[in-house]
């Protein structure tokens, strides 16, 4: 019973702070909306919006569900370079220093500028959108990555080689379960970037999608529906870092206990300094 009212608590902690705030926000947006008279064309109000959402639902929806599966296809993609390449780096000092160089040159790129290109190589098919989420949403998860398998702990990596464990055994024994935490954090602004991918790519050519219909939307001066399309994508990307939030919990509930404790630990020290 403890225990459950312990969690529920922290629940609580996490859920009503953000969730208070929103309606904080959208309350200040509605009454500024409407106290400064502002025209819908300009900046709609919330309840507007939201009118906008729920007569438009399938619409919204049809068009959503494209944008996502090109999401998830792309962040697949982008996990697999990502780790990819971090393992590759990591795996030789002489890899590193050729590649990392240029892993961190690849951003200075602007990614909408490349998004033509593939276009004119792949077409107007599901291929150039994929890839573009790919190369928006990689760099985090791989630099990420490499940082975690640098901080596996020198003195177990050295237990393991006195021990004659071959490089597999060392790295999933010690690099990997220290790069975890990193991995998913990586993973958490990938899911966001993973998110803005989409519309660039879905701007420089596509005939649905979220992205798409901003387009459309915009070429029509309907401002209300186009903050309708940005809160649906909004809430794809909430949901896509609340899944890769939950999947970190299940998979690495070492991590989070020692957190925790860490945290009580530290709330009881300020309570008995207090």
């Amino acid at each position: 019973m403890f225990a459950r009212g312990t969690r529920s608590r922290r629940v609580a902690a996490a859920v009503l702070p953000p969730l208070l705030f929103a309606i904080f926000v959208l309350a200040v947006w509605q009454l500024y909306t409407v106290v400064g008279n502002i025209r819908e064309s300009t900046l709609p109000p919330p309840t507007d919006i939201a009118k906008s959402i729920w007569e438009n639902r399938t619409l919204l929806i049809d068009n959503a569900w494209v944008t996502i599966k090109e999401i998830l296809i792309g962040f697949v993609f982008a996990i697999l370079l990502g780790v990819g390449l971090a393992v590759l780096i990591r795996s030789s000092r002489t890899i590193e220093r050729a590649i990392y160089p240029w892993l961190v040159v690849s951003q200075m790129v602007p990614i909408p500028a490349i998004a033509p290109l593939l276009i004119i190589w792949f077409g107007f098919e599901l291929q150039p959108k994929v890839i573009v989420i790919m190369l928006v949403s990689f760099f985090p998860i791989a630099v990420n990555t490499i940082d975690g398998l640098r901080a596996a702990e020198p003195e177990l990596l050295n237990l393991l080689k006195t021990l004659k464990a071959n490089a597999w055994q060392r790295f999933r024994k010690a690099q990997l379960p220290a790069a975890l935490p990193f991995l998913f954090s990586g993973l958490k602004v990938a899911a966001a970037l993973s998110v803005i991918g989409a519309v660039f790519a879905e701007w420089v050519g596509a005939s649905e999608g979220l992205g798409y219909l901003i387009l459309v939307l915009n070429n029509q001066t309907a401002t209300t529906d186009m903050f309708a399309v940005i809160f649906t994508l909004a809430l794809i990307g909430i949901l896509l870092f609340l899944i890769v939030t939950l999947l970190e919990r299940l998979l690495l509930p070492w991590y989070y206990e020692s957190r925790e404790s860490e945290g009580e630990g530290l709330h009881l020290e300020v309570e008995e300094k207090a």
